[in-house]
């Protein structure tokens, strides 16, 4: 087991995306693989936000440009897909001219094109791949195939010196998964949820709260809110969670439970106090306490599952022990302090990239791409194979090892965390 050791182009083509000016210092940057800078241009789709960003052989940010769509889906409660191509489609050029412009570079000084095919939203996947090929090919540039989720769990890497092999927690809307990466294409999977991710459990309860009625949380997403109404509780113990598969050993995640406990909180609430329309029961913000600890605790419950299950087949060198946490939800500065205290505990060096770089981005695909071209893992430079590149909606992050994990039948004796936290 020392394994480790050893729509048409043309309603949303310009131009114009080629004509802006060289930057005269490029030609300082130096690659150890080609003896020249490497620049990867990287665009993002896969869900609600169109990105696009530019990053160089040493993690350097060249230029970058987001359009988020979070406002206007907000309005729905979630995210349309259809509406989300139409803002896709109408925004990319825009956003990809103005990450070249705020990198004063041309088409022609891009080393190559990463673009997100997988997994997510087909009809936003579709809007940036179909943008990225395009690109490739007017520029003769090689096309880079992007996972999602393998982006984010890379991105850490340009800003940290974080060598392989680490374990990465990665929570999102849509995802939560424990894995190890051994290497740019290599990723053993340890745990993912079984029904509902954290992103989108904050978001259902934050709505069934109508936290958004609040000024103060009104452009806020949900977990966001939730965290802020926390701070404000005055008796995290007012309302009871169980913990959520206890006797499960395994490091999968499961918050459906949660939810339903939570909606009956609400509703028993409601009952009680004749809340109607937009009004908020009472104790809102201790109910946000009470159920964003007990999702707290039950990811870093699965996390110390995860970091024990590496200890105990010895798949770390003992003074690389780290545990690296992205993705939206890794924004949560709750949760951030509880995985640090966990890592602290078992001795494992704990790591959140900037929560600019956790959210949705084109800087995370671009940096991917750089690996893979440094790696020479994944690159398509045959225009025939390019458009042989597919979409795809669900994609597993690596090599399925949860059933080791449940092999290794682990008991634990659990990080006390809530007065730690609270």
């Amino acid at each position: 087991m020392h394994l480790f050791y050893k729509c048409p182009l043309k309603h949303f083509f310009s131009p114009n995306i080629l004509l802006y000016p060289h930057r005269n210092d490029l030609k300082l940057l130096k690659n150890n693989l080609h003896n020249k800078a490497v620049i990867v241009l990287g665009i993002e789709s896969s869900c609600d936000d169109t990105g696009c960003g530019i990053v160089d052989n040493t993690g350097t940010i060249l230029g970058e440009a987001i359009d988020s769509q979070h406002y206007v889906h907000l309005n729905f409660g979630g995210i349309i897909p259809g509406i989300a191509r139409v803002l896709h489609t109408n925004n990319i050029t825009r956003v990809c001219e103005d990450a070249l412009r705020s990198a004063n570079l041309k088409l022609k000084d891009i080393s190559a094109i990463a673009t997100t095919v997988k997994p997510g939203l087909p009809m936003s996947l579709d809007v940036g791949t179909r943008f990225g090929k395009h690109l490739a090919k007017i520029g003769k540039k090689p096309f880079i195939p992007i996972h999602h989720m393998e982006a984010h769990a890379l991105t850490v890497r340009m800003k940290e010196k974080v060598d392989f092999p680490y374990l990465v927690l990665l929570v999102s809307g849509g995802h939560c998964l424990l894995a190890i990466v051994e290497d740019v294409n290599k990723f053993y999977l340890l745990g993912t949820t079984i029904n509902i991710a954290p992103g989108e459990i904050f978001d259902k309860v934050a709505r069934r709260l109508k936290l958004r009625n609040v000024p103060e949380f009104s452009s806020l997403n949900g977990g966001a809110a939730i965290e802020t109404a926390a701070r404000k509780a005055s008796n995290v113990d007012q309302f009871f969670f169980d913990t959520a598969m206890a006797h499960y050993r395994n490091c999968n995640f499961s918050l459906s439970g949660m939810l339903t406990r939570c909606t009956k909180y609400i509703e028993t609430e409601e009952e009680k106090h004749g809340v109607i329309g937009d009004m908020l029961i009472p104790d809102a913000y201790n109910l946000c306490a009470a159920f964003q600890l007990a999702v707290v605790t039950h990811i870093c419950q699965r996390t110390q599952r995860a970091i024990e299950f590496v200890d105990k087949m010895s798949l770390f060198p003992n003074d690389k022990r780290t545990l690296v946490v992205s993705g939206g939800v890794a924004c949560n500065d709750f949760l951030a302090k509880a995985l640090n205290i966990v890592s602290t505990e078992l001795g494992f060096n704990f790591v959140r990239p900037p929560p600019k770089l956790c959210t949705d981005n084109g800087i995370m695909i671009a940096w991917n791409g750089v690996e893979r071209w440094i790696a020479d893992k994944g690159v398509i430079k045959n225009e025939n194979d390019i458009d042989n590149v597919c979409i795809e909606k669900k994609a597993p992050l690596g090599e399925d090892w949860r059933e080791k994990v449940k092999e290794a039948n682990l008991k634990c004796n659990w990080v006390k965390l809530k007065k730690q936290l609270t």
